[in-house]
């Protein structure tokens, strides 16, 4: 941990100050706080959450880098497959978490104009709304009134729904599998609340140089990376522990993972709402099996910081990413309870391949020049089993359209789920 790049006044005020109102969550919860709340809390708390906050997060200066960030041949692909189903809806589309909206742009320089109605991006963060905004109003400013933000899901999806590492951010419930029993794991203090913080809290008027100062007199309290906190464990009940038993492989001891009961649930309110169209989910993940599998004892969570990746969720506790990998099986049923057609399930560089990456890249020409080596470079990237080709997985639902799309025309997975 004492390799990964410190953080300066402003972000280290902000961690502290979240730290302090986990900390004070944890207390009134009688020490203990399911780890699904931390991760809540530690991407989405107003202000001072990951997602809430300041800081660049995508991208060469933030903490990790996505698939459209790497070249604009990703959002041609995804286009080609939505230009196939479009005409059988209202032509809308809609993204779920678009980053820097550089994908919407990317896609909506590809498409024709009259193939699409409304480009609708479905975005918590409103430092990232206003990212979004500027990008495409500096990239695409003839599409600006055709692009609509919104902070809540439609009652009704009608056209296309993207959603590009959007699930292995949801909070997720961590779980542990002992000789005596499931554990639901959480969090508790590292170190206790100082009496004098807790005015900072109460007082409102307290003017933002007093704030931040005492909340930088707090730091002296963590290590030198601000974990304020650790594990904890309390015996997994009800729900929970059946969906642990269900999962989890027998009399590997101890094995912990991950089980993302948000993600799921959010897939089957889409699904419900899905009257006409079909969905597309692109992350790193796994079927059940290989997920759950007896080797896999520490589960798939990890934080990203600065291109580094961290094993300790915390670690600069909402200065840092938290993610874990997709179980496609669970996603693939909360689908398909709801009604939808099954699409198809395939690896990322099978898809990209399918819908003809390589043919976009010879249309560069100039083998030789800057601009193709670096897009070279990014497409091996995107489709080398070793990178993102194979741990990147893309699968696909449908309603009322013709289900057979051509990125899943070559590698079929889905008698894996």
């Amino acid at each position: 941990m004492n390799t990964l790049p410190p953080l300066d006044e402003q972000a280290a005020s902000d961690c502290a100050a979240l730290c302090l109102d986990i900390q004070e969550k944890i207390k009134q919860n009688n020490g203990f706080l399911p780890f699904v709340d931390y991760m809540n809390w530690a991407l989405y708390a107003p202000k001072y959450g990951y997602y809430s906050g300041r800081a660049e997060k995508i991208g060469q200066y933030g903490d990790f880098a996505t698939a459209p960030q790497l070249t604009d041949l990703f959002g041609k692909c995804i286009a080609k497959q939505i230009l196939q189903t479009l005409p059988q809806t209202a032509g809308n589309i809609y993204e779920f978490g678009a980053g820097t909206g550089k994908l919407a742009v990317d896609i909506l320089k590809w498409l024709p104009e009259n193939a699409w109605q409304k480009y609708y991006i479905i975005e918590l963060s409103a430092d990232l709304q206003q990212r979004q905004r500027d990008y495409i109003q500096n990239k695409i400013p003839q599409y600006a009134h055709k692009i609509e933000h919104l902070f809540r899901l439609p009652e009704q999806f009608d056209g296309v729904i993207l959603g590009n590492e959007v699930l292995d951010a949801m909070p997720c419930e961590v779980v542990e599998m002992r000789e005596d029993g499931i554990y639901r794991m959480g969090v508790k203090n590292k170190v206790k609340i100082i009496q004098n913080e807790k005015r900072r809290r109460a007082a409102d008027s307290i003017d933002n140089t007093a704030r931040q100062a005492n909340e930088l007199s707090f730091l002296k309290y963590f290590d030198n990376t601000l974990q304020g906190f650790d594990w904890a464990a309390t015996k997994a009940t009800g729900f929970l522990l059946e969906q642990a038993q269900n999962r989890l492989p027998e009399s590997v001891f101890p094995y912990r993972t991950e089980i993302n009961l948000q993600a799921e649930a959010f897939v089957r309110t889409v699904s419900e709402r899905l009257t006409r169209g079909g969905m597309l989910w692109i992350d790193y993940g796994f079927d059940r099996k290989e997920y759950y599998h007896p080797q896999r004892n520490t589960g798939t969570l990890m934080g990203h910081y600065r291109h580094h990746t961290v094993d300790n969720p915390f670690v600069f506790t909402g200065q840092m990413d938290l993610t874990a990998h997709i179980d496609f099986t669970a996603i693939a049923d909360a689908a398909t309870e709801q009604g939808l057609d099954f699409i198809g399930y395939t690896t990322q560089a099978a898809f990209l391949m399918a819908c003809g990456i390589t043919d976009l890249l010879a249309e560069l020409g100039d083998t030789a020049g800057e601009k193709y080596i670096k897009t070279v470079t990014a497409v091996q990237k995107l489709l080398n089993p070793h990178e993102m080709g194979e741990l990147f997985k893309c699968i696909a639902f449908g309603k009322n359209i013709d289900p057979d799309w051509m990125g899943f025309g070559g590698l079929d997975l889905s008698g894996k789920l």
